[in-house]
């Protein structure tokens, strides 16, 4: 018997952690600094990402492309960064999040610097395709995953304000680019923008650090197989592929469908930065109701309030009424993020959370590859932009249904959990207290 518990107090002595982490030690001042480079890490590659379209004429007119030629750029790099999330969070669970954001920071750089000098379309495909989307991979997700890890009782808070720097980058990297390629050139700014970023996103890799009490990772990492056979990721994952399929409709047709409406192109235009803008705060804002109501029901919440949006948008008939859907697909849109990332936190723990993550965001690039010709047909089919957005109205209510069926884990299942390894705990000390 002796010996038996001697066996068992080695193996608990070198194995990895297996309780949870106490509240009080994630949530703590050191777990706030993790979010910062969180959010700089996706301000920086969402930032540049999304600046493809100020590129767009200059690129295409120095390669003599046309403009679907030219528009491939952001289609590589998007499929780049979301297919290849999987394999950049494996990696950051294997190698540790600090080499893998480091090597996407010199990824990411080199790769626009060498756009600048490619003399070949197909050339600056690879150079900008490849490297942005490589090294924004092995930037965004690794990140990301730090900051469920670092919090427990304000996570969905800190998890809304890392998201937040996606919908920051989106609107500030994309102006400023345009005002400077007019006075330096689209050469000479890529430039800039990949010194800059590979500076910025080493800092990130420098100050990454994972939470000492979470669990070693799995050898070899989670399987993929193992998160597809579970019926809560398959219904998250249809539902962000619809959900985001639906949300490239009004990306692509609002500005056009406010011009019919009698908007000017500025005020048309205007309601994308709304979207982006507002996005933000519902990151912010709604991010910790989910400490309050629990993180499935918000997630489903910001569901419903999207696929709401696009019936407000079907029965707009004036500037207002359209400036108000963008508000509330804005705010909806922000905030099923940083759920998202609670939600599957709260099913599938912290462990491994990189390649969860990066599995996950291949729903979106599922998305990019469906979903604007998927818009595109229905106007066809319509002759007007209402096709569409009966489209985007129709898988945005599926996506809602897709995940009616997931309920929330039981918070008393979990505390007995913890209270039966306690007594589990107590009652072994007490053993081998009589036993010495």
């Amino acid at each position: 018997m002796r010996h038996r518990l001697r066996q068992h107090d080695r193996a608990a002595e070198s194995g990895p952690i297996l309780r949870r982490p106490k509240v009080a030690a994630a949530d703590s001042a050191q777990a706030w600094l993790i979010v910062g480079p969180a959010f700089l890490a996706s301000f920086v590659a969402f930032g540049i990402i999304y600046s493809f379209g100020v590129f767009l004429r200059p690129i295409a007119t120095a390669f003599h492309a046309d403009a679907a030629a030219g528009s491939a750029f952001f289609s590589v790099t998007a499929v780049v960064y979301y297919g290849l999330g999987a394999f950049a969070g494996r990696l950051a669970d294997r190698l540790g999040p600090r080499v893998v954001v480091a090597a996407g920071a010199v990824v990411l750089g080199l790769g626009l610097c060498l756009t600048a000098t490619a003399g070949r379309l197909w050339l600056a495909y690879l150079t900008c395709g490849l490297g942005v989307g490589i090294g924004g991979a092995c930037c965004y997700v690794p990140t990301l995953s730090l900051v469920g890890s670092w919090f427990a009782r304000h996570r969905n808070a800190a998890l809304g304000i890392a998201a937040a720097g996606a919908g920051g980058g989106a609107m500030a990297v994309p102006p400023l680019a345009a005002a400077l390629i007019q006075h330096c050139g689209w050469h000479m700014i890529d430039i800039i923008l990949g010194l800059s970023a590979m500076v910025l996103l080493l800092g990130c890799a420098a100050t990454a650090r994972v939470f000492p009490l979470t669990r070693a990772p799995e050898k070899g990492g989670r399987p993929v197989r193992v998160l597809f056979r579970s019926r809560q990721f398959v219904l998250l994952y249809v539902s962000w592929v619809l959900a985001t399929t639906a949300l490239f409709v009004p990306f692509v047709f609002l500005p056009v469908f406010a011009r019919d409406h009698g908007a000017g192109a500025v005020a048309a235009a205007g309601l994308l930065s709304l979207i982006g803008g507002v996005s933000i705060l519902g990151r912010i804002v709604l991010g910790p109701l989910g400490d309050r109501l629990g993180v499935v029901p918000l997630f489903k919440l910001t569901v419903l309030m999207m696929a709401l949006s696009y019936a407000l948008w079907f029965f707009a008939s004036s500037y207002a009424w359209l400036a108000m859907f963008a508000v509330l697909l804005g705010v909806a849109y922000g905030s099923r993020i940083a759920a998202a990332l609670a939600v599957l936190i709260e099913y599938f723990g912290v462990e491994n959370l990189a390649t969860t993550l990066g599995v996950f965001f291949t729903a979106t690039g599922l998305a990019v590859l469906i979903g604007p010709p998927l818009a595109g047909l229905a106007a066809e089919l319509d002759g007007a932009h209402r096709g569409a957005i009966l489209f985007a109205l129709a898988t945005g209510f599926l996506s809602f249904v897709a995940i009616v069926p997931l309920r929330t884990r039981a918070v008393r299942g979990a505390v007995e959990s913890e209270e039966k390894l306690d007594n589990r705990d107590q009652q072994d000390a007490a053993r081998r207290h009589s036993i010495a």
